[in-house]
């Protein structure tokens, strides 16, 4: 992360896909909090329920809790629309099953942009990423290219969703690879209050992802010193 540019700002409309309730809020929500209050529209959507995240709680317990919980976080960054896929927490599969239904949504809602988590093998530092992210993110990149070709699952014309070829960017938030960058100085409050919305998934953290404004403060201000602002957010961008 040598050099950062700005990220692209003539768009509308965004997609948001990731894997578990909480990815979008360690990392992307400060830019998607300056994005909305700019007027542009970003949607969610959430491969699983995050079932699987809390182990002292059943899934079957833990899976609508954190529904309700990002439903509120996402509110406090100024999105009104989430959308949960039905794919199993900590076992998902870079399937022909999730690039359709990611495509699907990519039809529906006509995005310029789609934002995804980190499909890199590690994390800025080293850090392994896990199978979730990486295969999430992975099909997402391809069903950009799905979401455009009438002959890639060709049932979705039955459903009248008609080819989307307008997705002009991935902006893959968080990667070893980062190119872009986006001052969230001004919207970083809203992005711990976003994550503190996942109140009882913090409360079984530990270290200091348990600390949402330590956490958020120490990899804004990093990137921000590279970008040359006080808090920044990086994606890798990929123009498709």
């Amino acid at each position: 992360m040598t050099e950062l540019a700005a990220m692209p700002t003539d768009w509308n409309k965004a997609l948001a896909v990731v894997a578990h309730p909480d990815d979008l809020e360690y990392g992307a929500s400060g830019a998607i909090a300056r994005w909305t209050e700019e007027g542009r529209e970003v949607v969610y959507l959430l491969a699983t329920r995050g079932e699987a995240g809390i182990d002292s709680m059943e899934p079957s317990e833990a899976g609508p809790l954190r529904e309700r919980e990002q439903l509120a976080s996402a509110a406090v960054v100024g999105v009104d629309k989430v959308e949960f896929l039905e794919h199993p927490d900590g076992v998902i599969e870079h399937s022909l099953e999730l690039r359709k239904d990611i495509a699907t949504a990519i039809r529906r809602h006509q995005p310029e942009l789609v934002i995804t988590t980190n499909h890199r093998e590690t994390w800025p530092g080293g850090f392994q990423n896990m199978a979730d992210h990486r295969n999430v993110g992975a099909a997402t990149i391809d069903a950009v290219r799905d979401a455009g070709n009438r002959w890639v699952f060709p049932e979705l014309l039955e459903q009248e969703l008609e080819p989307w070829d307008g997705v002009r960017w991935v902006a893959a938030n968080s990667s070893p690879n980062a190119s872009h960058a986006v001052d969230i100085t001004d919207t970083f409050d809203k992005a711990v209050e976003s994550l503190q919305a996942h109140e009882t998934y913090l409360a079984g953290l530990r270290g200091v992802m348990a600390d949402p404004d330590t956490f958020l403060r120490t990899m804004a201000e990093s990137v921000g010193k590279i970008f040359g602002c006080e808090l920044a957010c990086s994606f890798e961008l990929i123009e498709m």
